[in-house]
C-alpha cells in the first residue's frame, strides 16, 4: 500500500508526457519543494490521483491559483489516535481541514483495553477513508508488570497488524530496560518487524545503555528529555521526533537541534492531542507554527512535517508535490498562518478555508467496543480513605507540567494537608475492587474532584481530588458517574457533576465530531480551573500519565506506587 505508485500503463505515461490532457492543471503555484528547500513558481498536472508532471500542458480542468503558495500535505510521524478521544472518521474530518493527510498511529491505548479484537476494529474503521494511516503494532501492552491492563497484546497479534496491508512497525518499544536486559520476548517482537521500522521510547537514555538499545534494533525516539541526549541519539543515527500535543511538549524546548543542527533524521508528531486543541488550533500545522516560533526556518519545519516523516515510514507515495508521487497538497494565499485555503488528497479537493467539504464515510464502532468500565462495587468515601496517619512520612508524585515525567517529594503528612491533592487508580476491567493510593503536589485541585478512564497505558479510572472528607466523597460521585456512562471524564464538586465528558469507546472515545466533543472537553478543563482551581493547562491529559510506569520518577497505578527508576513497587508509607 505505501509503495510508490508504480503504474506503468501507457495512458498515464502519456498523460504525463503531455500528449493526452491530464485531469486537473493547478496553475501558477509557488510550490515547496522538500528536498531543495526552494519554492518553485510552477504549474502542477494530476491524474488519476497522481502528480503527472510539472509546467504548463493541456487538462480537463484548470484551476488558475494565481501564484498561491502550495506545500505537500502533512503527515503526523507519531501519534495515538485515541488520544483524541474522536472515532476514526471524526478523526479524520476533524484534521483533513488543517492539511494532515496521514498520520502514523499507535492503537497501544485500545490494545490495552481490547487487545487484537480492538486494534482491528479500529483498521477496519480507516479503510475507504480520504487518508492515508500507517498503524504500527503496539510493543508493549501490559506497559509494564506494574499495570493491569483489559488484554494483552503478544507476538501472535505483533504479527497480525504487520501483516496487515496498514501494518508499518513495531510501535514504541517502552519496556527500555528490558531491550537493554536482553529479554527474549521483546528481542522477539523486535525480531518480527523484519524490514519495518521499529520506534522507540526511552527518556534519558544516553551512554552505553543507549548503544545497547540501539543495538536491539530501535529506530526512532520523541522522548527526549535534553538537548544533550536529543544531539547523542542523532549522531548514532537515531530518528527523533519532535512533539507538541496537549500536555507532552519538548518541541519548542528541542528545537535548537533543528537551528544548529539540521533536518535531517527529525520529523514532527503530535502524540498526544485533546479535541478541543484540534478544534482552535489544528493538528501538524500547528506544531510547525510552534517550531517558527522557536526558530525553526518554515521551510525546516515543512521538511519535517512532509518527506521526512514519508521516508521514515515507507510512505514512499508521499512528502512531495512531485511526478509519481500521489497528488496531496495543500494551497495556501499567505504563509503567516498556516490554515489551507484548499486541501487536496489524491488529486480531490476534500477542504476548502478550513471547511471539510468532501463526505466522510462513517463506519460505526462495533458494539463490543463498548460497556468496558466494570467496578468491582460503587464507590463511596470511605473506598479513598488511604492507611497514613497524621505525622507519617510519605512518598509524593510530583507534577511536572507539559512533561510525562514526574518527580518524587518525602514529606511528613499533616492530617487534610491541602497543599497535596489525592490520586487513586481503580482497576476497571476485570471488577477486581483494587485500588491504588496515593498523593500529588503541583496538582493544584482546591476543592473537588476529577475522574477519568483514559489514563496510561492500561486505561484503568483515576481520579484525583482534594485531601478532604469533601473531597473524597467528590472523588467517589466523579468516578461513579464515570462508570455510569460507560467511561469517560467528570468533573465534581460539593457532590455535583459539573461537566463530563461520555467516552463510551472503550473508555477512549466518542463517535461524535470534534465539533461536538471539543467544546465538552474544553468546558470539562475550565471547570477544573475556574471551579477546582487547577492552573494546569491540560488537567485531564496531565492526570492520563501519572499511571505510566516507564516513565520515571514517581507512579502510581491499582498496584501501587511505582518507583520507576528502580522499577519496583515502592510503599506509600516510609517507616
Amino acid at each position: 500500500m505505501f509503495e510508490r505508485y508504480r503504474r506503468h500503463s501507457s495512458e498515464l505515461i502519456a498523460k504525463a508526457r503531455g500528449d493526452l490532457p491530464a485531469d486537473l492543471l493547478l496553475r501558477g503555484l509557488h510550490l515547496f519543494v522538500p528536498t531543495t528547500k526552494e519554492w518553485i513558481m510552477t504549474d502542477v498536472a494530476i491524474a488519476d490521483g497522481v502528480v503527472i508532471g510539472w509546467g504548463e500542458r493541456d487538462a480537463i480542468e484548470v484551476l488558475d491559483l494565481d501564484g498561491a503558495w502550495a506545500t505537500p500535505s502533512f503527515i503526523d510521524a507519531h501519534m495515538h489516535i485515541e488520544s483524541t478521544k474522536l472515532w476514526i472518521p471524526d478523526f479524520v474530518a476533524a484534521v483533513l481541514p488543517w492539511g494532515t493527510t496521514a498520520i502514523a498511529n499507535d492503537p497501544h491505548e485500545m490494545a490495552n483495553v481490547l487487545g487484537l479484537e480492538g486494534v482491528i476494529e479500529m483498521i477496519k474503521a480507516a479503510r475507504g477513508l480520504p487518508f492515508t494511516f500507517g498503524f504500527s503494532a503496539s510493543s508493549c501492552v501490559p506497559a509494564s508488570r506494574y499495570e493491569s491492563p483489559g488484554a494483552t497484546f503478544d507476538l501472535d497479534d505483533i504479527r497480525s497488524v504487520l501483516a496487515d496491508p496498514n501494518g508499518i512497525g513495531l510501535a514504541e518499544v517502552m519496556n527500555f530496560p528490558g531491550v537493554i536486559a536482553g529479554d527474549p520476548e521483546l528481542l522477539n517482537k523486535i525480531a518480527a518487524a523484519g524490514s519495518l521500522r521499529v520506534d522507540g521510547h526511552a527518556p534519558g537514555l544516553i551512554g552505553p545503555p543507549l548503544d545497547a538499545y540501539l543495538c536491539a534494533g530501535i529506530e526512532s525516539d520523541h522522548e527526549m528529555l535534553s538537548y544533550a541526549e536529543v544531539t547523542e541519539k542523532r549522531r548514532k543515527g537515531m530518528w527523533v521526533f519532535l512533539r507538541h500535543g496537549s500536555a507532552s511538549q519538548n518541541l519548542a524546548t528541542l528545537a535548537r537541534t533543528v537551528t544548529e543542527l539540521g533536518t535531517s533524521r527529525v520529523a514532527l508528531c503530535s502524540d498526544d492531542r485533546e479535541p478541543d486543541l484540534i478544534v482552535s488550533r489544528g493538528h501538524i500545522n500547528h506544531c510547525i507554527e510552534i517550531a517558527r516560533e522557536a526558530g525553526i526556518t518554515l521551510e525546516d519545519a515543512l521538511v519535517m512535517a512532509t518527506v521526512n516523516a514519508a521516508e521514515y515510514h515507507g510512505f514512499r507515495h508521499l512528502g512531495m508535490v512531485a511526478p509519481g508521487y500521489q497528488a496531496d497538497l495543500n494551497i495556501y494565499h499567505s504563509m503567516e498562518h498556516l490554515v489551507p485555503d484548499m486541501v487536496l488528497q489524491r488529486g480531490v479537493v476534500v477542504a476548502r478555508q478550513g471547511s471539510l467539504i468532501t463526505p466522510i464515510e462513517r463506519t460505526p464502532p462495533s458494539e463490543r467496543l463498548r460497556n468496558t468500565v466494570h467496578l468491582k462495587e460503587a464507590l463511596t468515601a470511605r473506598s479513598f480513605v488511604t492507611s497514613v496517619q497524621p505525622g507519617q512520612t510519605v512518598r509524593v508524585i510530583v507534577v511536572v507540567e507539559h512533561s510525562l515525567m514526574t518527580k518524587s517529594l518525602v514529606t511528613t503528612l499533616d492530617q487534610d494537608d491541602a497543599t497535596l491533592n489525592q490520586i487513586t487508580v481503580i482497576e476497571r476491567h476485570l471488577a477486581t475492587g483494587r485500588l491504588g493510593h496515593g498523593y500529588l503536589q503541583g496538582f493544584g485541585l482546591v476543592h473537588g474532584a476529577i475522574a477519568s478512564t483514559v489514563a496510561h497505558d492500561a486505561h484503568n479510572l483515576m481520579v484525583v481530588g482534594a485531601n478532604s472528607e469533601q473531597g473524597r466523597n467528590d472523588m467517589a460521585t466523579a468516578a461513579n458517574h464515570v462508570a455510569a456512562i460507560g467511561g469517560g471524564q467528570a468533573v465534581c464538586l460539593n457532590g455535583e457533576i459539573l461537566a463530563a465528558v461520555p467516552l463510551p469507546i472503550a473508555g477512549l472515545m466518542n463517535d461524535v465530531p470534534a465539533t461536538t466533543l471539543g467544546p465538552q472537553v474544553a468546558f470539562a478543563q475550565e471547570m477544573v480551573r475556574t471551579a477546582l482551581g487547577s492552573r494546569l493547562e491540560a488537567p485531564f491529559m496531565t492526570l492520563s500519565f501519572l499511571g505510566l510506569s516507564v516513565i520515571p520518577s514517581l507512579k502510581l497505578t491499582d498496584q501501587g506506587l511505582i518507583d520507576v527508576e528502580r522499577f519496583e513497587v515502592t510503599p506509600l508509607v516510609i517507616t
